[in-house]
């Protein structure tokens, strides 16, 4: 009994370390929007201290002969970075006058670099969204500074929402591209990035973002370059949980209850924008909740073809096919 006691005291003060931990961060964030009201004006002010540079990947490997999609490079702040494009909008076949839908999909783990996304995914852990590019949506992944052998520097979740806003820009100049229907997408950091643009920039029509977290400190450290790492002012404006009142289009946000379900609880706790929608898929996790929670949102992109976006998302929609 007295084991039992004292473990469940333990449990009680590290409950209430998190309550106090949490309480704390939602202090010193609104310290700063009140001082600059809004995400864009924070990070404008914003003066970040960037460590060394980190070791280049390497270029981004070759589409394969005959792949869905062509090496492209885009103009962004830092110089040139390169992406990957779907082919026949890379290599100018597609017909100019279809005005197809878009989307930029940001990648998991190093956002920064790009690698293979063509060929059969896993359904289990369909990472580059296959199931968009099948339902005939342009896709295009940008790399962003820092990453493979780019120019620039990793910033972790701040100067890369340029990159990835410079990407919409080139994609919506190409051939074939409904400028006015281009979305967002991304999967866990990818997710998390996707979130703090759409809180930056009403450009995308819709933002798709898998498993964010609200506060990038919750990452333990990785795809944190700043310093010091654990400066409460350089994580603020990287974090998107502070600030879901921004949101000016409409933002998904999607995660399985076996994955990071407590950010989007959090998330969802801390606003009310009515543009901010939550989903916690039952039964799946953080990456096989992906594919077929990508298969409702392209044939709702698909349809969503009127002057204003119409998407309408389901937990059954998102968790149907599993």
């Amino acid at each position: 009994m007295l084991c039992i006691l004292c473990c469940g005291g333990l449990m009680l003060a590290a409950y209430q370390q998190v309550e106090a931990e949490a309480r704390l961060r939602q202090e010193q964030a609104a310290k700063v929007a009140e001082r600059t009201g809004s995400l864009r004006a924070a990070v404008a002010a914003h003066a970040s201290t960037l460590g060394p540079p980190q070791p280049s990947a390497g270029p981004p490997p070759e589409p394969p002969p005959g792949s869905e999609f062509a090496l492209v490079s885009y103009p962004a702040p830092v110089g040139e970075l390169p992406a990957y494009l779907t082919a026949e909008v890379a290599d100018g076949t597609i017909d100019p006058g279809e005005k197809r839908p878009a989307i930029v999909w940001i990648t998991g783990g190093d956002s920064n670099t790009i690698g293979p996304v063509w060929g059969p995914q896993e359904r289990e852990n369909d990472q580059a969204a296959s199931a968009l590019r099948d339902a005939g949506i342009v896709m295009m992944f940008p790399s962003l500074r820092g990453g493979n052998a780019n120019p620039g520097q990793r910033e972790g979740f701040l100067g890369e929402v340029e990159d990835i806003l410079a990407a919409a820009e080139y994609l919506a100049r190409q051939p074939g591209i409904d400028a006015d229907r281009i979305y967002l997408g991304g999967h866990s950091t990818g997710g998390t990035l996707a979130a703090l643009v759409t809180e930056r920039s009403d450009r995308f029509r819709a933002t798709f973002a898998f498993g964010p977290v609200a506060d990038i400190r919750d990452y333990g450290g990785s795809y944190i370059y700043h310093v010091p790492q654990d400066a409460a002012d350089e994580a603020i404006v990287r974090s998107p949980g502070y600030w879901l009142n921004d949101v000016r289009t409409p933002l998904f946000l999607i995660e399985g209850e076996l994955g990071n379900a407590s950010s989007i609880t959090e998330l969802a706790e801390a606003t009310d924008n009515p543009l901010v929608h939550t989903f916690i898929v039952p039964g799946a996790d953080h990456f096989d909740v992906l594919a077929p929670a990508n298969e409702a949102i392209a044939q709702e992109i698909v349809a969503d073809d009127g002057p204003t976006c119409e998407i309408a998302l389901s937990v059954d929609a998102l968790a149907e096919g599993r």
